[in-house]
């Protein structure tokens, strides 16, 4: 052992993984909150994002549907008492992906939210078209026709 802290080659390997140690440890001791953290579940059948200052709906709409009833869905829902709901927009959507979480039903975002489809609309559109987010493995935007019944929504609304 001796031989090996008089070598120059290890103390530079040494002082490279001290360095390694001390910049991980700060890096993951961060200000951003963990999963855990950030996303607060609420006995009213929503979910608060710490980060974000949006409250969730703690389940999507259950069924697949086109992107107009989507919308109409999120208008009506009365989550909490809530009368504010709307769809949510791309970036919030992928705001919740999380590649390290396997969540319910092997969805990739907290398990504090339930989605009952890989699939969740968003309000971004293009002519006929509209967005969606697909919570899947690389967590993707992809845009279909509005009228098609094929994904869910999960309904969102600011708590500003």
């Amino acid at each position: 052992m001796e031989i090996l802290v008089k070598d120059p080659r290890f103390k530079s390997l040494l002082v490279c993984l001290l360095l390694v140690c001390f910049f991980s440890t700060s890096y993951s001791s961060s200000s951003k909150p963990s999963q855990d953290e950030r996303f607060v579940s609420i006995n009213d059948g929503t979910v608060a994002d710490r980060q974000t200052n949006l409250m969730w709906a703690a389940v999507d709409n259950g069924s697949n549907v086109g992107w107009q009833e989507a919308k109409t869905y999120c208008e009506n829902y009365r989550g909490g008492g809530y009368t504010n709901w709307r769809m949510p927009r791309h970036d919030e959507l992928a705001g919740l992906y999380d590649p390290l979480i396997s969540g319910n039903n092997g969805f990739l975002l907290t398990k504090k939210i339930t989605l009952t489809g890989c699939c969740q609309w968003s309000a971004e559109t293009r002519g006929s078209e509209a967005s969606y987010f697909v919570f899947g493995f690389g967590g993707s935007r992809r845009w279909e026709q509005r009228s098609f019944n094929t994904y869910r929504v999960l309904p969102v609304r600011s708590t500003r």
